[in-house]
């Protein structure tokens, strides 16, 4: 690995990613299979959380465990980055306990700093510009259905939030069209758009953007909605849902997609609102098997960061 981090899959080659879902797959055979795969005995992570997650805690929590190490859990009462003791200072103290550091939080620069002030391998567990752990769980959910990326096309609709910008860089990096379908003032950030094109021009995959969740979503082969209320944006709800409901996906928009596109979601799902049960309980839905390689995916990073 080029780099010691995982805070943006921007920084990341193709051929880091390739790389990384590769392992990601092996190393669910061995899980399958019961084989011993403790690579990481004797390494220790840390698990920051400013911001609570399910997924997130267990899936690195076993995934540390079946690699053979060990996890410890910090939430916002025992660290508060940039409050009391800095960031400089807690990076400084962690990285002489520590081999690594998962973080989930709010601010992103969190992250960033603590990449710059600690000597330990950080990853970016979620922040609310970036969500790169999930958009690798999803290229290995596609890879595992679909078997290669090229000539495929995503379609993300709904918020252009940190799930799509991550999916943005995870698509194009790996040469495979991306449409994202918002509506008009829930675009995706332009430099996420922007670097997206960029990385597109180098990959030969193509970047939609559109007001239109029909258009985002004709001819895809994979189908990927998030909630429209993220957490501290409780406040909004009533007017979120007004604006999102044209971009639920439901039977009649999912119909727009190739017959056997397959349908992705991050989860938690709110059933009734982005997605119906007919569709994240259907067929083609895959959500849980993405949810699984949410771990198996983080697994390949800590072995590609944390391995001697």
């Amino acid at each position: 690995m080029n780099n010691k981090h995982l805070i943006s899959l921007y920084d990341w080659t193709p051929e880091e990613i390739k790389d990384t879902l590769i392992l990601a797959g092996n190393l669910k055979s061995k899980q399958k299979r019961s084989m011993d795969h403790q690579i990481l005995k004797g390494k220790t992570l840390g698990m920051i959380f400013s911001k609570s997650s399910t997924r997130t805690r267990v899936s690195f929590e076993v995934g540390m465990y079946q690699l053979g190490g060990s996890s410890l859990f910090l939430n916002s009462n025992d660290i508060q980055l940039g409050r009391g003791e800095s960031i400089y200072d807690t990076a400084n103290v962690l990285s002489r306990y520590l081999d690594g550091i998962m973080i989930r939080t709010f601010n992103h620069n969190d992250v960033l700093d603590l990449a710059k002030h600690g000597q330990i391998p950080i990853i970016n567990g979620l922040t609310d510009d970036e969500h790169p752990c999930q958009a690798l769980a999803d290229l290995q959910t596609i890879m595992e259905q679909k078997g290669n990326f090229t000539g495929l096309k995503l379609a993300y609709v709904g918020d252009g939030n940190n799930v799509a910008n991550s999916l943005l860089h995870a698509c194009t990096k790996v040469g495979m069209d991306i449409s994202i379908g918002t509506p008009e003032g829930y675009q995706c950030p332009d430099k996420y758009i922007a670097q997206a094109k960029e990385i597109a021009a180098s990959s030969g995959s193509r970047v939609f953007i559109t007001n239109d969740p029909v258009e985002a979503v004709k001819n895809a082969d994979v189908v990927y909605t998030d909630t429209w209320v993220s957490m501290g944006q409780e406040t909004e709800k009533e007017s979120r849902i007004a604006t999102f409901m044209p971009y639920q996906v439901n039977t009649e928009l999912f119909s727009h997609a190739k017959s056997d596109a397959i349908f992705l979601h991050c989860l938690p799902a709110y059933r009734g609102y982005e997605v119906t049960d007919d569709v994240i309980d259907g067929p083609n839905s895959f959500v849980f098997d993405e949810a699984e390689n949410r771990m198996h995916a983080q697994k390949a990073v800590l072995v590609k960061l944390l391995k001697d």
